[in-house]
């Protein structure tokens, strides 16, 4: 799609999403965080996959890797779009309420108060802009031609801004997530929403790809929907552990996740990500045929996108506090197309006049060669 036909999709999302603000701005925000964060998973997995391909100097990946750059280069305007989650999140977080803090709340203050909540905001908006701008600058840099070297430094840089990345993306979860219910806390949530994000950025770029002229092959698909299967099962891996011990525990701080999300209508939806996160996105795409079929491995791609968000709405919604959440579901839709139109626009914009394809590194003709055997 052009960029102005995305941006028109993107302003007519907002402008529903403002009708339902209108009439329930506290019921909207929790729409409007659960449609930011779900846009912000693409680039973020955009960027796990671009450094781990520089730390591992994969060659088979060099022909897909221009893709997820352009991905993780527009991560900044997520920076100007989380204003209302800090103007509003009085609305959203219940640790905000400072004359209402029980014991917990309190003890926990010094973590969870505005002032440390955005700060922390700002340097996670730092991290990130910092890694994927940096590594897309020098990416087309090398296009020049010439500039060899700077495979072997973004491969240093890439050490380090991993670990950054890994850090920062977790505490992100925790705060702008795990947060919504304050009591409640998960050691392994940050895995659990890095497992998301990597899904979301496989999936875009896989089909990125499919509409674009970079020379990829059935070989890249092939190893591309290994790594969606791969983090499928991760997913469900990391989800049913975290629910087993909690659930198993019977404590009523660690199980209170799990009561929010069987009671008020939420049932339906919890038992169902069993099925549209793991077995049918396992079964689809567990075949090397359909993982070499670009139109089966496309509707893979696609199903595992929707089912992610639908796993964000269901770490968001619950704790609205509405029991007929359902009533303000277009809104929620609209706003995510608005969020998701508008990521894809700014993708457009940076990819004007660069090669899809990093022309300038030297690992090209393996990837160009690449087969898998």
């Amino acid at each position: 799609m052009k960029m102005l036909t995305l941006l028109i999709v993107a302003a007519a999302g907002f402008g529903f999403w403002v009708l339902g603000f209108s009439s329930d701005p506290t019921r909207s925000m929790y729409g409007y965080l659960f449609g930011f964060v779900s846009a912000l998973t693409i680039p973020l997995g955009c960027m796990f996959f671009v450094l781990i391909q520089h730390l591992t100097r994969a060659g088979w990946s060099v022909l897909t890797r221009r893709v997820a750059e352009f991905g993780m280069a527009v991560v900044p305007i997520f920076a100007v779009l989380f204003i209302p989650i800090v103007v509003f999140g009085h609305d959203l977080f219940p640790w905000s309420h400072t004359g209402h803090l029980d014991e917990t709340l309190i003890k926990k203050a010094p973590y969870l108060n505005m002032s440390f909540f955005v700060i922390r905001a700002v340097i996670y908006f730092a991290i990130w802009t910092g890694i994927g701008v940096w590594f897309y600058r020098k990416s087309v840099e090398q296009d020049l031609g010439g500039r060899f070297e700077l495979t072997k430094t973004m491969g240093k840089v890439g050490t380090f801004s991993i670990i950054l990345l890994a850090l920062s993306t977790s505490f992100a979860s925790f705060d702008w997530l795990m947060s919504l219910q304050p009591h409640w806390y998960s050691t392994v949530f940050g895995v659990y929403f890095f497992a998301g994000c990597f899904l979301a950025g496989l999936a875009f770029m896989s089909l990125m790809l499919m509409r674009s002229t970079v020379p990829v092959t059935a070989e890249h698909y092939q190893d591309l929907g290994k790594l969606l299967f791969g983090f499928t099962m991760f997913w469900a891996y990391i989800g049913f552990s975290q629910f087993m011990i909690y659930w198993y525990a019977n404590i009523p701080e660690e199980t209170e996740f799990y009561l929010h999300r069987l009671e008020h209508g939420w049932s339906p939806v919890s038992y169902a990500l069993i099925v549209t996160n793991f077995f049918i996105p396992f079964f689809l795409i567990m075949s090397r045929h359909a993982k070499r079929n670009k139109s089966v491995f496309a509707a893979g791609c696609i199903w595992i996108m929707l089912a992610h968000f639908v796993d964000i709405y269901w770490l968001v919604m619950p704790t609205s506090g509405a029991h007929h959440w359902q009533d303000y579901l277009v809104f929620d839709v609209a706003v995510l197309i608005g969020f998701v139109a508008l990521f894809l626009a700014a993708v457009a914009w940076v990819m004007k006049g660069i090669s899809m394809v990093p022309k300038g590194d030297p690992r090209l003709p393996e990837s160009i060669a690449f087969e898998n055997y």
